[in-house]
């Protein structure tokens, strides 16, 4: 197939010039990935682990903690939280949970005594919440399914419940793992594989003067693919500077567009009478963004603004805006690649980590919110926003200010890649605008046809 898409396209080529010959192959080579390819250039080893421990053989299965660890740099789960489910290979049902429950009963009508907790062939398990009683509590559980990014807080990176299994096996010969995980957070985009057996996981007691290990273990690693996740792109990027009074808006239709028409409500103006009955609506719990209507249409813009130029430093102020009505972003991140980072000195207001994806080339920053100040990013509204500043070091081997260098290569929310806008649309220094060397061309062009034919009228 791919072959013969390639064979097809090179007549076409020879007619195109270079630049859409490239963009034909960009495209090709897009269509020809797998739409579950989830490889991140920013965080190349970002995933989330299940780890399967059996701790405990009981009369017909085992006890066991079953933890979730996020090693994705920035993406975390936000509310209402994830979902973890899976298919059993025998006839297993789960006779009683701690840190977490599942969904769905099932039909335990054939048990006649005490009901197991849960009897389906496919259950799917959720967090408990916080207050849950201590009874039944175990470590990293009952956060409401929350799960940070790794280098955010890697603290609060992992969650935790303990199932007990029967009708399972009571041996690592007859006990078998649980296939076909799926991971919703809350919505679709995680892609797991099958589990594997793997080194016994080993616990230290709390004192570190003892450890023990799981009688088997078992891991399944779970990727993110923004593709499956959202067919559309959740965040644009718009850019200004002082050196131009032109701002360059979030491409329109950067997460779809107004079709008011067809799709009444599918977004809602801001000084709108009916603003408050529409927020507070049945859907009000609805995972479906509703946002402001804007030409981009997007439930985040972040806005990149090149403010001060000094001797030796230069400033830059991001400002991130929620246009989305139904949603307050929690523990929100933004990610940056910019080849100043190098350079950076100081930043206001926001938090700050290197990410250096690419070893020893610092030119990734995360950035955050700083706990109970900004850390909080609330739904569309005047208080729907949050800020900061940022102090580079000028590097006199790579600094200017031409050809759209000071603005970012790639900016991701919540692990997110956002639309940016078309490079030859950048705010250019005035004298090497675009616009100015077009006229300049066409004024050099027009004498140079009066020269001729003045030489030629001689």
């Amino acid at each position: 197939m791919a072959m013969a898409m390639a064979m097809a396209a090179r007549p076409i080529l020879r007619f195109l010039p270079l630049g859409a010959s490239i963009a034909l192959l960009l495209a090709l080579s897009a269509a020809l990935l797998p739409s579950s390819d989830a490889y991140d250039p920013l965080d190349p080893g970002g995933n989330i682990t299940i780890k399967w421990d059996v701790i405990q053989w009981t009369e017909d299965g085992y006890t066991a903690v079953v933890s979730l660890y996020n090693y994705q740099q920035y993406r975390h789960i936000q509310p209402p939280g994830w979902k973890l489910g899976w298919v059993w290979q025998k006839k297993e049902i789960i006779w009683k949970m701690l840190g977490g429950q599942a969904t769905e009963q099932g039909d335990c009508s054939k048990f006649k005594t005490e009901p197991p907790h849960c009897c389906e062939r496919k259950p799917e398990i959720v967090d408990l919440l916080p207050g849950t009683p201590y009874s039944l509590q175990i470590a990293n559980c009952c956060k409401g399914g929350l799960l940070n990014s790794w280098a955010q807080d890697s603290a609060n990176a992992m969650a935790s419940f303990q199932v007990t299994v029967g009708q399972a096996g009571t041996s690592s010969k007859t006990v078998k793992a649980p296939m076909n995980f799926t991971l919703r957070a809350p919505g679709p985009g995680y892609t797991c594989g099958p589990a594997k057996v793997v080194r016994p996981t080993k616990f230290i007691s709390p004192d570190g003067r003892r450890s023990t290990q799981a009688l088997k273990t078992w891991n399944a690693t779970c990727t993110y693919s923004q593709f499956v996740g959202q067919r559309s792109p959740t965040c644009c990027v718009s850019l200004s500077s002082f050196y131009n009074d032109t701002i360059v808006n979030c491409p329109t239709c950067s997460c779809g567009c107004r079709d008011n028409n067809s799709k009444p409500g599918s977004c809602v103006e801001s000084n709108s009478p009916y603003l408050a009955s529409v927020v507070n609506g049945p859907d009000t719990n609805s995972l479906t963004p509703l946002v402001e209507c804007t030409s981009h249409m997007c439930p985040i813009r972040v806005h990149w603004h090149v403010k001060v130029n000094y001797k030796d430093y230069w400033r830059v102020k991001i400002t991130v805006t929620n246009f989305n009505y139904r949603m307050n972003y929690t523990q929100w991140n933004l990610v940056t690649q910019h080849p100043n980072f190098e350079n950076l000195t100081r930043i206001f207001s926001f938090n700050y980590k290197p990410l250096n994806p690419y070893g020893t080339i610092n030119d990734t920053g995360m950035l955050w919110g700083i706990k109970y100040y900004n850390d909080l990013l609330v739904t569309a509204g005047p208080d729907g926003n949050v800020q900061s500043e940022l102090l580079f070091r000028k590097d006199p081997a790579a600094f200017t200010f031409q050809k759209g260098w000071a603005f970012p290569r790639r900016v991701y929310f919540n692990g997110d890649n956002c639309v940016m806008p078309p490079p030859d649309a950048y705010p250019w220094l005035p004298n090497a605008s675009p616009q100015l060397l077009s006229a300049s061309l066409t004024l050099i062009t027009v004498w140079i046809a009066i020269a001729f034919l003045l030489v030629h009228a001689y």
